[in-house]
């Protein structure tokens, strides 16, 4: 039988994995497409903190991911041109 400490370390762990999986992706949870010019942080502290940032609040990462996702889908499909014969 599992434990709530069981139940607690997975959801750490995996939000720890995800942290890891989505580092380069980073600036689609707040900034849009386009990644931030010029960041002064090294990258060890930017990808603990990224990843510190996952394990705790990961369930909203992932809402927040599917939403830019859909955002960004739609601004394409309106950027197209439409052509007419």
């Amino acid at each position: 039988m599992m434990t709530d400490t069981t139940f607690i370390t997975l959801f750490i762990l995996f939000g720890a994995c995800f942290g890891f999986l989505t580092y380069a992706q980073r600036h689609l949870y707040s900034e849009g497409p386009h990644q931030a010019k010029g960041t002064d942080d090294s990258l060890f502290e930017t990808r603990t903190f990224w990843v510190l940032l996952c394990a705790l609040l990961w369930p909203i990462m992932v809402v927040t991911r599917i939403h830019s996702a859909w955002l960004l889908h739609k601004r394409k499909k309106q950027a197209k041109p439409v052509v007419l014969h």
